[in-house]
């Protein structure tokens, strides 16, 4: 029996794990992209893979973390892991915690960088004001 995947709940799934609005998500996605429009595509059974690609590389998730993310799958791994009736020698995938390490890092650089711009445009708003205010004066 083959489980049907969800590519657009998936990507709403990370896009929410990561605290991405999805205002943020259309911009970093370019001009035709619209808070609608990323709405529209969270709700598609299915994604083309160009845009999977894309998605992919703006919040830096492997595609196959969208195509292959089955939420029912997971709650079930977990419950069987840690519930009182565990059998220990149950099969349990193990990801690479160098991957999530390096995923936590590039997050981290991300928001040190979105940071410093805001920073850098709430100081040249300031310069802006001053120059304004020093010509009317």
């Amino acid at each position: 029996m083959e489980k049907n995947i969800h590519q657009g709940r998936n990507v709403k799934r990370f896009r929410e794990m990561l605290g991405i609005k999805q205002e943020a998500l259309a911009l970093d996605l370019g001009d035709e992209w619209n808070q609608k429009k990323v709405s529209l595509l969270e709700q598609k059974d299915v994604i083309e893979d160009h845009l999977l690609k894309k998605i992919s590389g703006v919040l830096n998730i492997p595609v196959e973390a969208f195509k292959n993310f089955d939420e029912e799958h997971a709650v079930n791994l977990i419950s069987c892991t840690f519930s009182d009736n565990a059998i220990f020698n149950n099969r349990v995938d193990v990801q690479n915690i160098n991957s999530i390490d390096k995923f936590i890092q590039l997050h981290e650089e991300k928001i040190a960088l979105y940071e410093r711009m805001l920073k850098e445009k709430d100081d040249m708003m300031e310069r802006l004001e001053g120059l304004i205010k020093s010509k009317h004066d």
